[in-house]
Order: C-alpha cells, then sequence, then structure tokens
C-alpha cells in the first residue's frame, strides 16, 4: 500500500501521528482481505478548504470532519464522483488507485476535544471511517452504520487506538 498524506494547511502532524494514519489504512485492508496492492492519497485541510469540497461535490454548504473519494464502486467500475483525483500520482503502472480521503485537521482537533480523546486516536478514526468507504462500506441504514461502528472500532484496535 502506498499512502500519499500531503498537506493544504501550515500545520503539520508529528511524524508518528502520519505512521499511525498509514497504520489504521494498513488494518483497515487487512480487515477486509482487500489487495494491498492500492494506492490512496491523503489530504489535510481547513475547515474553509473542507467546506468548499462539501459544497462541491456533495451540495452540502457546511464543513464536515472528513470526505472519501473511491475511485471505483465495483471492481472496475468508476465512480464518477472526481472528474480529477486530488493527488496528481494515480496514473502509469502500479499500486491500483483506491481513493483519496480529505480530513479537515482544524475539524479533527475540535473532535478530538469534544470527545476527550486524543488528536491521534480522532485521526485515526477519521481514516478507518474513510478507508471502509473506499472500501464500499457505507452507513444509510442503521444496520450498515452498526457493521461500519464494529469494523472501525476493531481496526482502531489493531492499530493501537482502542478507547
Amino acid at each position: 500500500m502506498e499512502l500519499w498524506i500531503e498537506y493544504q494547511t501550515a500545520e503539520r502532524l508529528p511524524a508518528a501521528y502520519e505512521q499511525r494514519i498509514v497504520r489504521v489504512a494498513e488494518e483497515s485492508l487487512r480487515l477486509e482481505q482487500a489487495d494491498p496492492h492500492v494506492e490512496i492519497s491523503l489530504l489535510l485541510v481547513d475547515n474553509e478548504r473542507i467546506r468548499s469540497l462539501n459544497r462541491r461535490y456533495r451540495k452540502i454548504d457546511k464543513e464536515t470532519d472528513v470526505l472519501s473519494f473511491p475511485q471505483e464502486d465495483k471492481p472496475g467500475q468508476s465512480s464518477g464522483q472526481l472528474s480529477e483525483p486530488l493527488s496528481g500520482r494515480l496514473s502509469g503502472a502500479g499500486p491500483r488507485p483506491l481513493g483519496d480521503i480529505v480530513i479537515s485537521l482544524e475539524q479533527a482537533k475540535t473532535q478530538a476535544e469534544e470527545y476527550g480523546h486524543s488528536l491521534e486516536r480522532e485521526l485515526g478514526f477519521l481514516t478507518a471511517h474513510s478507508m471502509l468507504h473506499l472500501l464500499g462500506y457505507d452507513h444509510q441504514t442503521r444496520e450498515d452504520e452498526t457493521v461500519m461502528c464494529q469494523k472501525q472500532e476493531k481496526i482502531l484496535s489493531r492499530a493501537g487506538l482502542a478507547r
């Protein structure tokens, strides 16, 4: 797995946080027994930028914590959500592009404080949540939400971020 972390914020995460994000992504793939030969781009932004993306792609004019842009709905079928990938590294031979994740670092900090846990755990949670979306999960029904919540907790536990 290749996970590219890019910043559109002045603030940078400590290397240990970036390593934990990578571990969460790897554990997500392992849990789902997914092909590990994939590439993911993760973009860290502020609330203003994620609000702009949320408005553009979801027609919701407010900030959010995380956005997921899978490159495929099903193997071999384009999702059509993005007109171009957020990362410019997705062309040519090599790992199959799984998708793009956008996290508002500003919102993650706020939520970590609200929930009384570390920023590292909140970033891990948002990464696990988004990875499951990239792998085809959603939470439109109560049953789907329960499945996603159970999988998120298992991923976080495996990555050393259990509650």
